[in-house]
């Protein structure tokens, strides 16, 4: 008996661990089955979010600005030329490459001798002239004298030879007295005749003596001028030139010495599309007085000036297209005539536009916008104008919309975006963070420290997050997608 009970113990033992090793087997085999199939289950797919930058926009009123190139320019420039012929012989010290004069200042001198030599020889002929006239109108006068003591004479004969014929008609006188009487009123009347030669000859001389007076005063005013001539005087207020003279310098007439700039009367000349040019017309056809913004980059220095549209050029220009406009600057501002500057044109105001950047609009005129559900929309708008980076479109149900600002060929319609609005910091969100069982915990832990093909870094981070009381949903959900449940 106590054979067979030691038997029965020892087979009922034998079979306890038979069934405890089987057990164990089925359960390393099922461990390691369910491993296998969830290293080779495939991640579930999720749809990706693109974060953009976008704007919220609202339409409004805009001024475009119509930019263009020109070239500054002098209101007033003037060629310095010599008058008369001959050797400098004095010269201003501001008569040099830019130097600054004033109106009326003295600039350089031709030699005078000439001229003033001419003055002198015509000053001495006027007198002469002038006493030519005065013995001129003596001779006159002592003619006219003349004339009348002829006449009177003549007078005289004629007298006598009326009474000679009364005497003869009464019986008195002779045939003898009167012929004699009638012979002197014939000698008397050609005494008067010549006399009255004489006083014609005289006003004649006298008019000669007039003429020669006046032709050798204008004679001396021509010289009195050719001697101003010599002296160059600057017309008005101005910085010279191409200045190419010194002193000594042998000069022709008219020849060009320097040119005299205003340098305070600066404008700017640019041209135009015939396009751009329409819109800064106004509605009666004229060109407005646009205001206009001037620019000029010197090493990062810029230059700047403000001026209003003036004019505009009275023809194309042989091949030249668009049109040609002056603008009037206020200030000189460092400028000088020949600078190349940027041009910036005023334009007339746009109501109900919005301006986005440039690269904000597509080739088809779209726009792509952030709906409520965060899923970008195609929406077409009208351009109006490009300006630099910028341009200014005009759409409807675009108030308070919030407009991608840059497109890329990963932006569609439909996409779901994250929005990054410009100029506004963005905050993280805070992590959802839940509590686990412990069953779960322990479960996690022991997914982790299993998963070989984890980095050890990230490892421990996982390990250190599932630690605490409160973990990451996001954590947690991720866990359970590769955990399969």
């Amino acid at each position: 008996m106590r054979f067979l009970r030691k038997s029965l113990t020892g087979l009922f033992l034998l079979s306890v661990t038979i069934g405890l090793l089987l057990f164990a087997g089925m359960m390393v085999s099922n461990a390691y089955q369910e491993k296998v199939a969830q290293e080779n289950r495939a991640p579930q797919g999720r749809e990706r979010v693109y974060a953009v930058n976008v704007v919220k926009v609202e339409p409004g009123e805009v001024t475009p600005e119509l930019i263009a190139f020109g070239q500054v320019k002098s209101r007033r420039s003037l060629e310095v030329r010599a008058k008369a012929s001959g050797t400098i012989v004095q010269i201003s010290d501001d008569f040099i490459e830019g130097g600054r004069v004033e109106e009326g200042q003295f600039l350089l001198q031709v030699d005078p001798t000439n001229a003033e030599y001419a003055i002198d020889r015509l000053t001495n002929d006027l007198r002469d002239a002038e006493v030519e006239k005065r013995d001129a109108l003596r001779s006159l006068d002592l003619a006219g004298d003349e004339l009348e003591a002829a006449m009177a004479q003549a007078d005289l004969r004629q007298r006598a030879l009326t009474r000679q014929n009364d005497l003869q008609t009464r019986g008195v006188g002779t045939s003898a007295a009167a012929e004699a009487a009638e012979l002197a009123l014939a000698a008397a009347n050609q005494a008067t005749l010549s006399r009255r030669q004489a006083v014609a000859q005289a006003e004649g001389r006298r008019e000669q003596a007039e003429t020669r007076l006046e032709r050798t005063r204008i004679a001396l005013d021509e010289a009195q001028r050719d001697l101003a001539e010599t002296t160059l005087v600057a017309d008005f207020t101005g910085t010279l030139s191409e200045v190419n003279v010194v002193k000594g310098r042998l000069v022709s007439a008219n020849e060009k010495l320097a040119t005299l700039v205003d340098s305070d009367a600066l404008e700017v000349s640019f041209r135009v599309s015939t396009s751009q040019y329409v819109r800064l017309l106004d509605e009666n056809g004229d060109l407005r007085s646009s205001e206009v913004k001037v620019d000029l980059d010197v090493l990062g220095q810029d230059l700047n000036s403000n001026g209003v549209v003036t004019r505009e050029g009275a023809v194309v220009g042989e091949g030249q297209t668009g049109r040609q406009i002056f603008a009037q600057l206020d200030t000189a501002g460092g400028f000088k005539p020949g600078d190349f500057v940027t041009v910036h044109v005023r334009e007339n105001a746009l109501t109900e536009v919005v301006e986005l950047p440039a690269t904000a609009l597509d080739a088809t005129g779209q726009i792509l916008v952030v709906d409520d559900r965060e899923r970008l929309e195609l929406v077409p708008v009208t351009l109006l104008r490009r300006q630099a980076d910028t341009v200014i479109v005009r759409g409807d149900a675009l108030q308070d919309r919030l407009v991608v600002t840059r497109r890329t060929p990963l932006l569609g319609q439909g996409i779901q975006v994250k929005p990054l609005i410009a100029g506004q910091p963005t905050q993280p969100e805070a992590p959802e963070m839940i509590e686990l069982t412990d069953d779960q915990r322990v479960a996690m832990i022991a997914f982790v420290r299993d998963n070989k093909k984890m980095p050890d870094t990230m490892r421990d981070r996982i390990l250190g997050a599932l630690e605490k009381d409160k973990v990451p949903s996001k954590l947690v959900k991720r866990l359970q997608d590769r955990m399969g449940g």
